[in-house]
C-alpha cells in the first residue's frame, strides 16, 4: 500500500524521524542501562518504565520510516476556482441548515475537531475538486447520506501548521 503524501508531509516526517534518532534515543537508551543496574529487572519498575519508553519510540520510528518508504508523493496545487488539498471550504448542510469551514488534508494531517478533513474520507472525496455552488453529496455509509452545497472556498497552502498525527 503506497501513502499519499505531499513533500512537506515527508519533510515533517523525517524531521521527527531526525529528532527521535539524534535527540530522543541517546537519553531513552542512557535511561535503560540506569535502570538495569538497579538489579532484579522483574521488580525493577524504573527499568519496566524506561523499556516501556524505549519500545514507544522504536515503534514510532518504525511507522515513521514505513510511511516515508511507501509514500507516493501527490500534488497538493488546484486551479483557483476548485476545492483542492489545504483549502477552506465553507459548506452549507440544508438538512442541519447548518453552515461548517473545513480543510481536505492528507490522512496523516487529519483532525476533524480542528475541521481538517481527510481527502480519504467520504467528505474529501466529495469535495476535492469541486467548485464554488456546486452542491455535493457525501455517502458517508450504505444507510446514510447527506447533502452539502460549497459556498466559499479559500485558497490555502501546505504551511506545515496541520501538524501530522501524534504517536
Amino acid at each position: 500500500m503506497h501513502n499519499e503524501l505531499t513533500k512537506n508531509d515527508i519533510r515533517m516526517m523525517q524531521e521527527e524521524l531526525d529528532h527521535i534518532r539524534l535527540d530522543v534515543m541517546p537519553g531513552v537508551i542512557e535511561e535503560v542501562k540506569r535502570t538495569r543496574a538497579f538489579g532484579d529487572l522483574s521488580e525493577n519498575d524504573e527499568y519496566k518504565t524506561a523499556k516501556r519508553e524505549q519500545n514507544k519510540y522504536r515503534s514510532r520510528m518504525r511507522y515513521l520510516e514505513g510511511m516515508i518508504k511507501t509514500a507516493r508523493v501527490i500534488d497538493d496545487t488546484s486551479s483557483e476556482n476548485e476545492v483542492g488539498l489545504f483549502d477552506r471550504v465553507e459548506i452549507y448542510i440544508p438538512e442541519d441548515d447548518e453552515t461548517e469551514t473545513i480543510s481536505v488534508v492528507t490522512t496523516v494531517r487529519c483532525d476533524p475537531r480542528k475541521g481538517l478533513i481527510s481527502m480519504e474520507s467520504p467528505a474529501g472525496k466529495s469535495l476535492l475538486g469541486r467548485k464554488t455552488g456546486d452542491s455535493i453529496t457525501v455517502q458517508v455509509n450504505e444507510h446514510y447520506s447527506y447533502t452539502a452545497v460549497i459556498r466559499s472556498i479559500t485558497k490555502g497552502e501546505d504551511d506545515g501548521t496541520a501538524g501530522l498525527l501524534e504517536y
